[in-house]
């Protein structure tokens, strides 16, 4: 795994926490949530270019 992979990757996890973090709060903010989705799709598109063609490919991840 390259390092920017690597990055990609923890970047990815750090959105998940985020959006984790953004629903359990008392007043949700649905604009950021989605904001946040979006970025991680963002991620997860950048991460399957890099990628054999069918890892990524099966995975939700939202």
């Amino acid at each position: 795994m390259t390092d920017r992979m690597f990055r990609l990757l923890e970047r990815y996890q750090k959105l998940d926490t985020l959006i984790q973090r953004a629903r359990t709060r008392r007043i949700v903010d649905p604009l950021e949530i989605a904001w946040l989705r979006k970025r991680k799709l963002e991620l997860r598109a950048r991460l399957a270019s890099l990628l054999p063609s069918q890892q990524w490919a099966g995975t939700r991840g939202l």
